[in-house]
Formats: C-alpha cells, sequence, structure tokens
C-alpha cells in the first residue's frame, strides 16, 4: 500500500466516523419478522418461479444497500442467474440448496448464513414442503440476471 493509498483511506475513515452520527440520528430503528402482518410482500420478476413474492425491509432496491425478504414457494426451482450485488443472506423459514458455479451445493436450514460473491451464477432451490423465506442483503442495486447453463 503507498502512502497515497493510507492517506485516502484515513480520510474517508475520517469522513464516515464523522458523519455516521448525524446519518444514524436521521433513521428510526426497525425490528420486523417474516410473518409479520405489516410486510408488503410483491411479485418476484423473471426468472424466479411463479408463486415467488419478496419484501423490503430497509433501503431502495433501485439503489445501494438494500435488505429484503424473499419468499419462495415449497418445492421450488430457482434457474441459474447472477447479480450485479454481492449478496448476504440467512435462511429464515424452510430449506434450500444453493449451487455456485464451480462450487459444491450449500444446504441452507434456518440460521443459516451464506454469502453470494457479485457476478457469480448460482441456483438454488427450496426443498421443504413449505415456503423458504431468505433474507437477503445486498451491497449494489437489486437486479438478477438469467444465465445459461455452459454448453446449453
Amino acid at each position: 500500500m503507498n502512502a497515497k493509498t493510507v492517506v485516502v483511506r484515513v480520510l474517508l475513515a475520517g469522513a464516515l466516523m464523522a458523519a455516521s452520527p448525524i446519518a444514524l440520528a436521521q433513521e428510526a430503528a426497525l425490528a420486523i419478522g417474516a410473518q409479520s402482518p405489516d410486510l408488503k410482500w410483491s411479485p418476484c420478476p423473471d426468472p424466479l418461479p411463479k408463486g415467488c413474492t419478496m419484501a423490503v425491509l430497509h433501503g431502495d432496491p433501485a439503489r445501494p444497500n438494500a435488505d429484503l425478504f424473499l419468499k419462495l414457494p415449497a418445492r421450488s426451482k430457482v434457474p441459474m442467474h447472477k447479480h450485479t450485488s454481492a449478496e448476504r443472506m440467512v435462511l429464515v423459514d424452510g430449506r434450500m440448496h444453493v449451487t455456485y458455479e464451480g462450487q459444491d451445493r450449500a444446504v441452507l436450514k434456518p440460521g443459516t448464513y451464506a454469502y453470494g460473491p457479485a457476478g457469480k451464477p448460482h441456483e438454488a432451490a427450496c426443498v421443504s414442503r413449505k415456503p423458504c423465506i431468505l433474507f437477503i442483503a445486498f451491497e449494489q442495486p437489486v437486479d438478477i440476471m438469467a444465465v445459461g447453463r455452459p454448453g446449453g
């Protein structure tokens, strides 16, 4: 790391520390459960399966740093896709399988944390007899792009 990089990081850290109390003071705290009647569930975009819904918990999905719940129907499959953003996820309910290209399948049970790198193709399946509810925190605006299988 060169001196210029260190100076930029120190200045950025100082600016963030100075701005944080103001930004935090303007936002209300929030605690909401996946079964709350206050959630506004909307249909998911293609290529997500029919019956999929999502609820925005915090932020604006068209801007960076949005959090949402994704509800997949029982025994449904999400085809291979990718996102511009990295994803930080925690399975809230159900049981899911998630497979990232070039990696072994991950089995998610309630409470399981999963991280998905930006641009990394993956597919998923809700394998339980009840819907799967997944909390997802996106770093960049929320998008989903279908990805064809190699050789397919």
